[in-house]
């Protein structure tokens, strides 16, 4: 049974920073992407970031890019996400998601990574709360 759990939310001031960790038990299948989503109140679910397990290929949304890292734990099924400059935008709850590639899906990863239905199993989420 796949479980994805993630951690590291809290509040922090505008200009702070954070680090988001996912970890995933039970997942065995090299060829797999790991996304960040948010989703903040009376908003949809939003892709935040991507990176691929077998390449390390990373995708990040508009908002976040120069911001926001995506990485991978050496040896272990971890991934990690870097938020530094948080604005108060950035308040959401955050879930980390993992998907299954297929070679279909591994050749358009860049164009399929912000849709939900690349993904396999989801965490429950951590919140992030950015207020002075």
């Amino acid at each position: 049974q796949v479980q994805v759990v993630e951690s590291g939310g809290g509040l922090v001031q505008p200009g702070g920073s954070l680090r988001l960790s996912c970890a995933a038990s039970g997942f065995t299948s090299a060829y797999a992407a790991v996304g960040w989503f948010r989703q903040a109140p009376g908003k949809e679910r939003e892709a935040v970031a991507c990176i691929s397990w077998s390449d390390d290929m990373t995708y990040y949304a508009d908002a976040v890019k120069g911001r926001f890292t995506i990485s991978a734990g050496n040896g272990s099924n971890a991934v990690y996400l870097q938020m530094n400059t948080l604005e108060p935008e950035d308040t959401a709850i955050y879930y980390c998601t993992i998907g299954r590639l297929n070679l279909q899906k591994r050749l358009q990863l860049s164009a399929i990574w912000e849709s939900w239905s690349t993904y396999d199993y989801w965490g429950p989420g951590t919140q992030v709360t950015v207020s002075s």
